[in-house]
């Protein structure tokens, strides 16, 4: 059993920056693909970014693509999702997921744990 709890959501002006972490809870966080998702009220839960178990590739959105940046430090269990540059359709709630698996997903139903969702409003 994994447990992930994401942090470093708030309120942010259009163009701002936010850094987002999940912090995992096993003892073999580096054998977990990590992912990031979000859901704005009335819509699916969208793929945003995922990382490998390595760190050495990463996929993002087109939607965020050249503005968010996923990483990982398998030394710390945490995961962070870097989102520059945001814009008002980027409020909503982000959540971080975990697959035991060595590629990348990008459907939400590949995850096996996510953590309880954090808050991002882009707003002026």
């Amino acid at each position: 059993q994994v447990q992930l709890v994401e942090s470093g959501g708030g309120l942010v002006q259009p163009g701002g920056s936010l850094r987002l972490s999940c912090l995992a809870s096993t003892r073999t966080f580096s054998s977990y693909a990590m992912g990031w998702f979000r859901q704005a009220p009335g819509k699916e839960r969208e793929f945003v970014a995922a990382i490998s178990w390595s760190g050495s590739r990463a996929e993002t959105a087109d939607s965020v693509k050249g503005r968010f940046t996923v990483s990982r430090d398998n030394d710390k269990n945490m995961a962070y999702l870097q989102m520059n540059s945001l814009r008002p359709e980027d409020t909503a709630v982000y959540y971080c997921a975990a697959v035991a698996r060595l590629r990348i997903e990008r459907r939400p139903d590949e995850y096996d744990y996510w953590g309880q969702g954090t808050q991002v409003t882009v707003s002026s």
